[in-house]
């Protein structure tokens, strides 16, 4: 009986949480922005159903539910789980540089008036809301890693330990205000090293370390439905654009440039992918022109918002070319990263973040700062720092998190479940009937 009063009692207080959402906020908020931020934030929350679909049809058959799944569920999970304490940690008064406070705990305190410290014309739970999205998509992104043989249990409890110890305190470190890393003068626009680095390099964990698909280089494993994965990778280009240009936080020149950047890099990674698969394999794909999209997606993003069209374009080509010869390389390197997690986004953020110290322009963005190429050295080093940092931290993290699961609930479906598909043993549908 205790034990349910105190639940009560806590439920309660949670509730009653004040917010004063009725705060005099006339000659502050920007309703342009707010409407701009509030768009782009719908956009991005779209790219996580999107990825679901480019991921869903390139496993096999009796997996794509439980793939798509897998995506789908993240938006509750990390949602929850931002709204409690996630948004706190990441974006809350600073403690030494290294974490947010949990001041603002069940989103205590963070109504309608602005913040200055993040985003001085929308309200302050637009802010919070759009961040959202990109805490929810980046654990999404590591299942392509272990796609076709994670026990879906073993998943959910990874994806609220993964948002909790990985993703919140780097994103404190580069965006949140005090932030070691901020405080060193390194620039991520909108989620390359905070996003792409931290879930490539955690995919590389979890693929090594949930071992290999049952058949891997011994039977054929083929994506099951392309027209799905293509159909994927246009609403994720389509939500890019909420991605990158409404990290600007305002209607302008800036969110303009980022769109057309953003863009600019997209294509050229495809045209490049398409014209080098075509010398090295002798047919172009459709698999590799989508491919070659998001490479460019991912790479541009941590620059978006500091480079102009010709650094664009430039970024794009070096992103098709080299998340290309990744992806051709992992056989040899004997790891089984599933849909390519690390090849396109870990390998793209590295190479989108150490552009971002070469072709970065105060003349583009006037928050920003000027990279080698413009002369300034102290920005590469910068963000070669901030690299290496990520690097390490979310390697360590994830393969300590994820041997810590496999010996308590355990990691993998046992043999008969991976033979079967996650579809018919974890989630007991299938995709088709017919």
């Amino acid at each position: 009986m205790k034990n349910k009063m105190f639940l009560i009692t806590l439920l309660a207080a949670m509730l009653l949480i004040p917010f004063n959402v009725y705060a005099q906020t006339e000659g502050k908020i920007d309703a342009g922005d707010t409407a701009f931020v509030l768009l782009s934030a719908a956009l991005v929350m779209l790219m996580t159903p999107g990825l679901a679909m480019f991921y869903g049809g390139m496993v096999r058959r009796k997996n794509v539910l439980g793939t798509i799944m897998q995506s789908f569920v993240a938006i509750a999970v990390v949602s929850v789980q931002w709204i409690l304490f996630g948004y706190s940690l990441s974006f809350g008064p600073d403690v030494s540089g290294i974490i947010g406070s949990l001041d603002w705990l069940g989103l205590r305190g963070v109504g309608v008036e602005p913040n200055p410290d993040y985003a001085a014309t929308v309200p302050h739970i637009a802010f919070m809301i759009y961040q959202a999205m990109f805490a929810v998509i980046t654990p999404a992104l590591i299942t392509g890693a272990f796609a076709e043989r994670m026990k879906f249990s073993a998943f959910l409890l990874f994806t609220l330990l993964w948002s909790t110890v990985v993703y919140n305190p780097v994103a404190h470190w580069i965006w949140g205000n005090g932030g070691w890393l901020r405080n060193m003068g390194v620039l991520d626009f909108a989620g390359g090293i905070v996003v792409h680095i931290t879930s490539g390099i955690s995919a590389l964990a979890a693929a090594i370390i949930i071992g290999k698909r049952k058949g891997y280089m011994h039977e054929a494993i083929y994506p099951h439905n392309l027209p799905m994965t293509v159909l994927g990778a246009g609403i994720l280009w389509f939500g890019w654009f909420g991605f990158n240009a409404g990290s600007a936080l305002s209607s302008g020149a800036l969110s303009a440039m980022t769109f057309v950047v953003t863009h600019i890099s997209a294509v050229a990674a495809t045209l490049i992918w398409v014209i080098i698969e075509w010398l090295h394999r002798g047919k172009p794909t459709m698999f590799g022109a989508a491919t070659g999209a998001i490479a460019g997606l991912a790479t541009i993003t941590p620059a978006s918002g500091f480079v102009g069209p010709m650094s664009a374009l430039l970024i794009g080509l070096a992103a098709g070319t080299v998340c290309y010869i990744s992806l051709n390389i992992k056989n040899r390197l004997g790891y089984d990263d599933s849909l390519d997690a690390f090849g396109v986004h870990g390998i793209g953020g590295i190479l989108g973040t150490l552009a971002l110290g070469l072709f970065a322009q105060k003349a583009i963005n006037p928050a920003g700062a000027d990279g080698l190429f413009f002369g300034n050295p102290k920005l590469f080093v910068s963000q070669l720092i901030a690299i290496a940092v990520t690097v390490v931290y979310s390697f360590v993290v994830t393969a300590i998190m994820l041997k810590a699961l496999d010996m308590t609930i355990g990691l993998r479906v046992d043999d008969e479940s991976e033979v079967v598909g996650l579809d018919i043993s974890q989630h007991g549908e299938s995709g088709y009937t017919l």
